[in-house]
């Protein structure tokens, strides 16, 4: 899935025998999807492109979720109107031309204002995609409550069961990847609190099959770069968290403990102790208050152990176990300063077993500093030079059938 800059469009790519293929796709609007019109507000600037994918009904076809703005509602002069994800069901053919999307049925407890960052998982390991998300709050405040919606999903939207946790501090919701084999498991969610530069804090809560997510979790240290994977080789699912290069930029504020500046720490999906790795040092005259970004789970020589792919100022290295492997994609018509493409993802495209990588790189300064509205895609052939495919997303034509 591949977002369109500017207008709220995503495009789907599908794979082949060969990895995937940027001449085979499909581009979806607002209509494609059946999203409800936007509000009739000049205040309100709608781009509303799907946030995620996942096969909510169990069919084995993927549906799009997207959160959208839906009803004016009073909230204090706070944000005028609820935000819910609604569901566009997929199928052989992808999203049936002129269905209307199915507004999830939400918890009475948060069904005025709704929910916002939804992102997805299989937090009871039962193989049925998961929902979770924060419960927006009347006022203004330091903490929201984790809302976990578990599937399967009704075609109306209806979810199997829904749970609300215990008020939480503000922050991100990152989730462990669903495994795209036959054998599930329970994936574990990262809340990243909230920061402004500085490397802020993570709270682990470790998912278990049949119980979902645990109450209470686990504080792990600082850094705002995650990734979850298999880094030992052992069959569970392990997280890494480090330092991701940003730094607040206030007076007396520019450094990290040594604890935390230049390092990444695995914590074992066993519980034991984490395991601590140096970064790669940054180029002289090269850092920035905003860093080179963040950290991806890979296995491109497919041993069933994970390296992690972590951004740097020339692109990025691979860390697996203790060999290092640089990888690199540049655009040499860009300033020299901003030509470096990020890591953005890794996955088994070709079904060869061994990862491909993904980097992303766009014109925009904006993208420099924050990675955001990426307009040139690279799909790698392993670690090496040579790659699958690479296309631009401004190119993609519109909807085809």
């Amino acid at each position: 899935m591949v977002p369109i800059p500017g207008d709220g469009r995503v495009a789907a790519v599908y794979g082949s025998a060969k990895g995937l293929d940027p001449s085979t796709r499909t581009v979806y609007g607002r209509s494609d999807l059946g999203l409800p019109d936007p509000p009739d507000d000049p205040a309100v600037r709608e781009g509303a492109a799907p946030s995620t994918v996942a096969d909510l009904d169990g069919d084995g076809f993927p549906d799009f979720v997207t959160t959208v703005r839906d009803k004016r509602v009073e909230n204090h002069g706070a944000e005028p109107y609820r935000t819910a994800p609604y569901l566009t069901w997929g199928g052989p053919g992808g999203p049936t031309a002129g269905a209307r999307a199915s507004a999830v049925r939400l918890p009475q407890s948060v069904s005025k204002l709704g929910l916002e960052s939804v992102v997805r998982g299989d937090f009871d390991g039962d193989g049925h995609h998961d929902l979770a998300a924060f419960a927006r709050t009347e006022l203004s405040t330091d903490e929201s409550s984790l809302v976990v919606l578990y599937g399967p999903f009704t075609r109306s939207g209806v979810p199997a069961r829904t749970e609300t946790g215990p008020a939480l501090p503000e922050g991100d919701l990152v989730v462990d990847a669903i495994d795209p084999s036959d054998k599930p498991h329970a994936t574990s969610l990262l809340l990243h609190e909230t920061d402004d530069g500085e490397q802020s804090g993570n709270i682990l809560y470790s998912a278990r099959r049949g119980t979902g997510l645990p109450a209470n979790g686990r504080r792990l240290r600082a850094g705002n770069a995650h990734a979850f994977g298999d880094f030992d080789g052992d069959g569970l699912r392990d997280v890494a968290v480090g330092d991701d290069g940003s730094r607040n930029d206030e007076p007396g504020s520019e450094t990290e403990t040594p604890q935390v500046a230049g390092s990444l720490a695995v914590y074992p999906g066993s519980g034991g102790a984490p395991v601590k790795h140096r970064l790669p040092e940054v180029p002289e005259g090269e850092g920035t208050d905003y860093g080179p970004g963040g950290f991806v789970a890979a296995d491109p020589d497919g041993d069933g152990r994970d390296g992690i792919l972590v951004a740097t100022y020339e692109g990025a290295t691979l860390i697996d176990g203790d060999k290092r492997t640089s990888v690199q994609r540049n655009v040499q018509r860009a300033p020299a300063d901003s030509r470096r493409a990020r890591p953005a993802g890794a996955a088994d495209f070709d079904g060869d077993g061994k990862d491909e990588l993904l980097f992303n790189w766009a014109a925009d300064g904006l993208f420099g500093t924050y990675g955001e509205n990426p307009t040139h895609w690279w799909i790698t052939d392993s670690t090496t030079s040579r790659d699958q495919a690479s296309f631009a997303a401004t190119g993609l034509a519109p909807r085809v059938s």
